[in-house]
C-alpha cells in the first residue's frame, strides 16, 4: 500500500509498483487546456489517472490496462478514491480499446502513458513484470498510432520515456502529425546523466519549450523544483 496525500494505491498484485516515473508524469503533464476527458494508456495501479483526477476538473478519466491483476487493483484504487465518479478502467489491449472507441468517434483532450521501455532482449524471469516493462508489450509506434487516432484536435499526448529513446519517439510521433510542445529532461542528481524525457505532443507544429529537472542534490535531499512539482502528492514533501 502506498499512501499519498489525497489517495491510496494498493499495489500488491501489480507488476509495476509506484515509482518516480509515474509520479513525474502525473505531476508534470500539461493541463492548461483544461481537458474535458483524459485517457491513461497502460494504467497499472491507476496512479497517473488518480493524480490527474486530483489536478484537473476533467469530467471523464478513462484508463486501459491489459494485465488482469493490475486492472483489478486499478479498479479497486479508483473506487476507493475521492474521484470514483469520474474514473473508469477498461480491461483490454490498447489496440482493442482504440478499435472500439475509434468506431464510436470518441476523442480525448489528454492522453498519457508511462509505456514499457526496456527494448533490450532480456528477460527477468517474471512474465508480468516483463510485460509491464518491455517495449515489445506495447511498441512505441503502436502507442503513438493509437494516441493519434484518439486525440482531439486541441488535445495533448504526454509520455515519459528513456532519454536515449527521445529522438526516435519524436520522429515516430511527427510521422503521424504529432509535434513536441514541451520537453523536460530528467536527471537523478546534479552529476548524473539525463535518464528520462517527459514529452508533451500536440497536433500543432511550434517551437518546443525545453528544460531540465534534477530530482536530488544529494541522496534524499530533493531539489526545490522537484519538491514544487510533487508536493501536492507525496506525504513528506
Amino acid at each position: 500500500m502506498f499512501q499519498f496525500k489525497k489517495f491510496t494505491i494498493q499495489q500488491e498484485r501489480s507488476a509495476m509498483k509506484v515509482g518516480t516515473d509515474g509520479v513525474l508524469l502525473g505531476a508534470w503533464t500539461p493541463i492548461f487546456h483544461q481537458p474535458f476527458n483524459i485517457l491513461d494508456i497502460g494504467a497499472g495501479t491507476g496512479l497517473i489517472a488518480l493524480m490527474l483526477a486530483q489536478r484537473s476538473d476533467a469530467t471523464q478519466i478513462d484508463a486501459v490496462e491489459i494485465d488482469e491483476d493490475a486492472y483489478e487493483e486499478c479498479v479497486y484504487n479508483f473506487e476507493r478514491s475521492p474521484w470514483n465518479d469520474r474514473l473508469f478502467c477498461y480491461h483490454a489491449s490498447i489496440d482493442e480499446f482504440t478499435e472500439e472507441f475509434f468506431e464510436d468517434e470518441e476523442e480525448y483532450d489528454l492522453i498519457v502513458s508511462n509505456p514499457p521501455f526496456y527494448s533490450e532482449n532480456y528477460s527477468s524471469g517474471y512474465e508480468k513484470r516483463d510485460q509491464a516493462r518491455f517495449q515489445e508489450a506495447l511498441p512505441f509506434d503502436e502507442l503513438i498510432e493509437c494516441a493519434q487516432a484518439l486525440l482531439s484536435e486541441k488535445g495533448i499526448f504526454a509520455v515519459i520515456i528513456p532519454y536515449k529513446e527521445e529522438k526516435n519517439f519524436i520522429d515516430l510521433a511527427e510521422s503521424v502529425g504529432l509535434f513536441p510542445l514541451k520537453i523536460t529532461r530528467v536527471k537523478g542528481n546534479t552529476v548524473s546523466e539525463i535518464k528520462r524525457s517527459l514529452i508533451a505532443f500536440s497536433r500543432f507544429k511550434q517551437e518546443s519549450i525545453i528544460d531540465e529537472l534534477t530530482i536530488e542534490t544529494t541522496r534524499h535531499n530533493y531539489t526545490e523544483a522537484y519538491i514544487n512539482l510533487t508536493k501536492d502528492f507525496y506525504l513528506k514533501m
